[in-house]
């Protein structure tokens, strides 16, 4: 049952969630399986690219970015899916031993016009190395359920 709603997000709310410890091995088991490039398969190519050593995929960062998405609060949501990400930039390599966290910030949250269940908030997703540093962030935007559907907005 949720416990999360469109209108408990909050325009300019900032909060973080989660500690994640990436490894060797599943660097290197992400990109054998989806993204088999050198820098994310063997030290010594890491080393020998533009990321400087062994780097985890962009789409891995991305995964475990939704992992904790997820754990930290939509799986507690009312979600109701999404239109799409309007925004991904890769800004440093995640590396093994890297310890991830997530930073949410609420940057815009509207009703459905045509749609009174339902509201969209845009979000950006900060992916923090040692939460001090930015790997990766991300802008997409969420539906979720009003909690209550017919109630006027100011």
């Amino acid at each position: 049952m949720p416990d999360i709603y469109w209108e408990d997000f909050v325009v300019g709310e900032t909060k973080t969630f989660g500690s994640y410890t990436v490894t060797e091995a599943e660097i290197v088991d992400f990109a054998t399986r989806f993204d088999p490039q050198p820098m994310h398969l063997d030290p010594v190519a890491g080393a020998a690219s533009i990321l400087g050593g062994l780097a985890a995929s962009g789409w891995h960062s991305c995964a475990i970015m939704t992992r904790l998405i997820c754990d930290g609060f939509l799986l507690r949501a009312a979600g109701m899916g999404s239109p799409g990400v309007q925004d991904t930039n890769w800004r440093e390599p995640v590396r093994p031993n890297d310890v991830l966290t997530l930073r949410r910030t609420v940057l815009e949250s509207r009703s459905s016009k045509s749609r009174p269940e339902l509201g969209l908030v845009t979000f950006r997703f900060e992916l923090l190395k040692s939460k001090t540093s930015v790997a990766m962030d991300q802008t997409m935007t969420i539906m979720f359920a009003r909690r209550n559907p017919g109630a006027r907005l100011a």
